[in-house]
């Protein structure tokens, strides 16, 4: 039952019985801690078409509330605020609702849904993740889950940027330094052993700069001209070419680096529908501008390169083909949208990518909003700011980054040290242990990242990330294994699908805690509105903080009311179920006991 909506309805007919007169809107909003009244209805819009004052507007509207609906009890008024309370019978029918509902807050995909891909992570197979794509990942696998739990058929994909000059300078690195040695000679992981060739490739081409400068070049000549980058450019010429011998050893490296991606993304809790490759997609998009030159969108410069006027939206110029007729980053992106579309027949796009392709964006969407795609309209960027760390900025060059799987194995430490410290793990095998350890260190580093909204850079702290107390992943964890205690001790049959009786009374700590879990629903088509994982996060903490004041409270197992036991235990069940499914929207994992 939407309550919100039955008493909209009864708020327009008080008002057109009371003055005559007909409104189209309702505002609702939740009361302040500090008024009685669970819903409070704000009389100010009204008063451009009743012409009153808006304390006898309320007080006129709540008498109709009281008499007309059912629901509410009573009603007080506060300037030109209405605050309803709401009857226990109200509270108790939802909950008795909600107790027996299968995936509770979650639609199911539907003719009116709409089919949607999600992209993200999308990596150079020239190192291993990092810092950054974990960020990356956790968003885009998140907002998926939120997209498909807001009833949406969802398609999650990535594409691996897997040709280039930059991945031509690991694999001459390695040719030049590597002495043929492999992730099984070496024990390294595929991603990492590629990786510390990049790194190997800058450390050579630097040297070979200042010796180029020491002998009278400047900086310029000196990078256009060293031995080494030259090479790599001869290789990437070989590639395009289709040389056997060059395609032979980017497959074999390649292959390394996907066997290591694999291996962080299991760790991680990510997975794809689809992965889509540069070295396929890189060539798409150029018959698109052809059409589109044909059709006035695109025009072709003197030099015959082929450009975009978008100054008319406030834009600038952009370049969709190069005058030797190569593509950009732009054509590639054109040509891939389309593609996308082709393979799935979805409806829209999700794009997680940092907010420094926000202006990229905005012109890929235009363009293709120009070309006459309708779907165009459903594009997305998820927009994302960086992730810091307290020592400073990572640069994947000098190999200062903050390696993904190294990060997830210094928090499975760092949740060990603590819970060691703290002395909750105690009683527990050394297997179950570590397997606790990594569940509570894996979920401190997603719920830490993804409690921040988007838009906003992070600063990570891993010790603050693990702690047992305040809105952090580990309380939350902590809080679902307490409910889940309180389980195992209820030596009395809770489950059945007996209803409380409406003469019930509830406790207030009972009613604020129904009020939290009845949000829920709510919570989750707004976070997949706004793509933000964000939302689901904070309310998970709310729905927390709440159990955690009623359970200090109310007494649940000690009572000698055996309707307020039962009650309770299957009260304390919804809250436990509702964090579950909340933490699996942010692929954040839950302990029976800790």
């Amino acid at each position: 039952m939407n309550i919100q909506k039955t008493i909209e309805q009864a708020v327009k007919n008080a008002v057109a019985k009371t003055y005559d007169v007909q409104i189209q809107q309702v505002e609702f909003q939740p009361t302040r801690k500090d008024f009685e009244g669970d819903i409070t209805l704000v009389t100010f819009p009204m008063l451009r078409q009743v012409k009153t004052n808006p304390v006898q507007l309320g007080q006129r509207i709540g008498e109709f509330l009281v008499e007309n609906v059912a629901e509410v009890k009573k009603f007080n008024v506060v300037q030109g605020f209405l605050n309803l309370v709401l009857s226990d019978s109200f509270y108790l029918n939802s909950f008795n609702e909600t107790k027996n509902k299968k995936d509770f807050g979650k639609l199911s995909f539907s003719d009116n849904s709409k089919t949607i891909m999600v992209e993200y992570s999308s990596p150079n197979t020239n190192k291993p993740l990092h810092l950054g794509h974990v960020r990356n990942n956790l968003l885009g696998y998140s907002v998926a889950e939120i997209l498909k739990a807001a009833g949406n058929k969802i398609y999650k994909t990535q594409i691996i940027n897997d040709r280039g000059i930059h991945i031509c300078k690991s694999m001459l690195a390695w040719v030049r330094f590597g002495d043929g040695e492999t992730p099984e000679s070496t024990g390294l992981k595929g991603d990492k052993l590629v990786g510390n060739y990049y790194v190997k490739f800058d450390q050579e081409y630097k040297k070979q700069i200042s010796e180029l400068i020491a002998q009278g070049k400047t900086e310029e000549e000196a990078k256009a001209e060293a031995p080494i980058i030259k090479e790599a450019q001869q290789m990437l010429l070989k590639w395009e070419a289709q040389d056997p011998e060059v395609i032979a050893l980017w497959e074999k490296m390649n292959q390394w680096v996907y066997s290591g991606f694999e291996e962080t993304y299991n760790n991680l809790g990510v997975d794809f529908d689809k992965n889509y490759y540069e070295s396929d997609t890189y060539l798409l998009g150029k018959d698109v501008i052809a059409q589109g030159i044909e059709r006035g969108v695109f025009y072709k410069k003197e030099d015959g390169s082929v450009w975009i006027d978008l100054t008319d939206e406030g834009l600038d110029e952009k370049i969709v083909l190069r005058s030797d007729g190569t593509a950009v980053y732009m054509t590639q992106d054109i040509g891939t949208a389309i593609q996308r579309v082709k393979d799935f027949d979805i409806d829209g796009m999700v794009y997680t990518v940092g907010n420094e392709q926000d202006y990229h964006f905005k012109v890929l969407f235009l363009i293709l909003n120009k070309l006459g795609f309708n779907w165009a309209n459903y594009l997305v960027h998820l927009s994302y700011g960086m992730v810091d760390l307290p020592s400073g900025k990572m640069k994947s060059r000098e190999g200062t980054v903050v390696d993904a799987d190294e990060l997830m194995e210094q928090m499975t430490l760092t949740a060990k040290t603590i819970s060691e410290e703290l002395g909750k793990l105690d009683e527990y095998s050394e297997e179950e242990k570590a397997e606790l350890h990594k569940m509570i260190g894996l979920g401190a580093l997603k719920y830490y990242i993804l409690k921040v909204d988007p838009k906003k850079r992070i600063l990570f702290n891993p010790e603050e990330s693990v702690d047992f107390q305040g809105n952090t992943g580990p309380f939350i964890q902590y809080t679902y294994a307490r409910i889940q205690s309180i389980l195992r001790k209820a030596d009395f049959d809770y489950s059945e699908e007996s209803t409380i009786p409406e003469s019930y009374q509830l406790h207030e700590k009972e009613k604020e805690l129904i009020k939290q879990i009845l949000l829920y629903p709510e919570m989750i088509q707004l976070a997949a509105e706004n793509h933000s994982p964000a939302l689901i996060a904070n309310y998970t903490y709310d729905l927390v903080r709440e159990f955690n004041s009623f359970y200090q409270n109310v007494t649940i197992l000690g009572t000698d009311n055996e309707a307020e036991k039962k009650f309770r235990v299957q009260l304390s069940k919804i809250v436990g179920e509702v964090i579950k499914s909340a933490f699996g929207l942010l692929g954040i994992q839950v302990p029976e006991r800790m």
